[in-house]
């Protein structure tokens, strides 16, 4: 896009992705070439507690009826079933709430940034 002379604003809005993320990959592009701007580097830090799969099972069991004498599903109660039921090891109740909050859908932005 950027070859065809659209701008940082444009491409990030088409891509649904914020303008300095357009621009750092252009920067990395232009610094260090094609294979550099498409393959994020290693990052340092623990590995991801939950993959993609973990990530499905989590948002299947938050989608499903609650546990007898619950009205809906609580973040610990959903950390508890995760762990009961393998899906991970060990997770805390602030990991499903990120977890949820990313697998949650984009709504898109408006012209206006709202």
């Amino acid at each position: 896009m950027a070859d065809e002379g659209h701008s940082d604003d444009y491409i990030a809005e088409a891509l649904q992705v914020a303008k300095s993320t357009v621009a750092r990959i252009r920067g990395r592009y232009c610094q260090e070439g094609l294979e550099s701007a498409l393959k994020e580097k290693p990052r340092s830090g623990a590995p991801p507690k939950v993959d993609g799969r973990a990530k499905a099972q989590i948002v299947t069991i938050a989608c499903s009826k609650p546990p007898d004498g619950r009205s809906r599903w609580t973040l610990r109660l959903l950390a508890d079933k995760a762990v009961e039921l393998n899906v991970v090891d060990s997770i805390s109740h602030t990991t499903i709430l990120r977890t949820l909050k990313k697998m949650r859908p984009s709504r898109g932005r408006s012209s206006s940034g709202v």
